[in-house]
């Protein structure tokens, strides 16, 4: 993480099956989370959203990198429908062995 990234140390990441979405809370709060479907080989994220007093605080990216490997710790592919993950993975090596870039 760089210097930038201000958010406090009570920070806590999961994957949320029920709810077909990666989550990022600080503290109890839910401050970001990404939402998926899971197709038969692929995990498709679909949006990812900031709480308004959580934006611009790097909290984000720390989601993107926990969704990301996961996806690829299971053996599933990537579909980045979801704008900001699509902007993290053209922005971080990597993962490019995993995605498949859904078409325009």
């Amino acid at each position: 993480m760089s210097s930038e990234d201000k958010f406090a140390p009570d920070v806590s990441v999961r994957r949320n099956d029920a709810q077909h979405r990666y989550e990022l809370h600080v503290g109890d709060v839910l401050a970001v989370q990404s939402f998926y479907r899971d197709l038969p080989g692929h995990i498709d994220f679909s949006h990812t959203e900031t709480g308004e007093e959580f934006e611009g605080q790097g909290l984000g990216r720390v989601l993107a990198h926990f969704a990301l490997d996961d996806v690829v710790a299971s053996g599933k592919r990537i579909i980045p429908h979801c704008p900001f993950i699509a902007g993290y993975l053209r922005k971080h090596e990597g993962y490019e062995q995993y995605v498949d870039w859904p078409d325009s």
